[in-house]
């Protein structure tokens, strides 16, 4: 007490009027709060953004309030898609929604994003995967190694072909130019599939051209979203994956500078985007099947694609030499989907 006197009497030496008094007797001043700005990118559309992130960003800023805004930007609009990781790295932007291998992750987990051919058959395999079989762990291990903040990852649709002509057999895929992801391409090349990329916006009009004859993209719930139903005639009912395996990435030291508080409320954010995707991706793929107007359906005879199932058994393992952390994925999906198929129904039939 008596060094805090002698500060307050030489401090207050010469001031007089209402600077002495404010010495005298100090007020208290409101400071001024920072609002904390991040940009968000997702690898999403305008139209399909619109279910698969917007309300769940939406709601953060409306709870966050002046705490913290999140600014979301939908596919391109900052960085082309190949360059998320880059951008979000380098801090140039702060978050991305994206699956790992369309935002060219140089990690060793990259090759599982997007569609790992027959790594699920349902939704519900992705984040069972990441919660309970181990994955979380390893991303998060990744992904620290190189500055990025592995937040939460979630399942999207089904794999399909949606083609201008009728796809009724392997030999009905052969010299399709089609828009897809790099995984998933690299594995369809075998059964003659060309594998084409471009923007993302660019794609209808590719389809219009002539310059693709189909997309290997998504379920028939985004063909009909995003306005692909509109320039395809057909809709192939096998798949090569059951669910697109995504995350929400950020900057790591951006991440790092958030309140606890802000932390638990992006998880909240990030888990209402997953539930929605869940409902809204699985009611829509049987609902369009059903009633869907715009494409007709055909499928590929099963002891036919079985062929392309056992290729896809030769595929993990060939991703599974490549190196010890690819190795210790692909064996977590080998465990879990023999545990699937033990389990029997609903989980896995026949």
């Amino acid at each position: 007490m008596k060094n805090r006197r002698s500060f307050l009497t030489k401090a207050g030496v010469g001031l007089t009027g209402a600077a002495g008094l404010a010495l005298g007797a100090p007020a208290i001043h409101a400071q001024k709060k920072t609002t904390i700005k991040w940009r968000m990118q997702t690898y999403a559309g305008p139209a399909l953004a619109k279910h698969v992130i917007k309300p769940a960003i939406d709601s953060f800023n409306k709870v966050a309030g002046g705490d913290m805004q999140i600014e979301l930007f939908f596919a391109d609009q900052l960085v082309p898609t190949g360059e998320l990781f880059r951008a979000m790295q380098k801090g140039t932007i702060d978050a991305v929604q994206s699956d790992d291998d369309s935002m060219a992750s140089p990690t060793e987990v990259a090759v599982f994003g997007g569609y790992f051919p027959f790594a699920s058959r349902y939704s519900l395999d992705i984040p069972v995967l990441f919660n309970q079989y181990g994955l979380n762990e390893i991303w998060d291990t990744e992904y620290s190694k190189v500055g990025v903040k592995h937040l939460s990852a979630g399942a999207w649709d089904p794999c399909h072909f949606a083609t201008k002509d009728p796809i009724r057999s392997l030999e009905d895929m052969k010299g399709k130019r089609v828009f897809t992801f790099p995984t998933a391409g690299r594995f369809l090349s075998q059964f003659g599939v060309v594998p084409v990329t471009l923007p993302w916006e660019d794609i209808e009009v590719a389809l219009q051209t002539g310059e693709l004859d189909g997309v290997a993209w998504s379920g028939i719930t985004e063909d009909y979203t995003v306005g692909w139903a509109d320039v395809t005639n057909y809709f192939l009912t096998n798949n090569i994956s059951g669910a697109w395996a995504g995350s929400f990435f950020a900057n790591m030291d951006q991440y790092n500078k958030l309140p606890g508080r802000l932390k638990e409320l992006l998880n909240l954010a990030m888990d209402s985007s997953h539930y929605y995707r869940q409902w809204w991706y699985w009611g829509g793929e049987a609902s369009l099947r059903v009633s869907g107007t715009k494409m007709a359906l055909t499928t590929i005879p099963d002891e036919e694609w079985e062929t392309v199932e056992a290729a896809a058994v030769k595929f993990w393992d060939k991703i599974a030499s490549e190196s010890p952390t690819k190795k210790k994925v692909v064996d977590i999906f080998k465990q879990y989907n023999a545990d699937m198929q033990k389990a029997g129904r609903p989980y896995r039939y026949g």
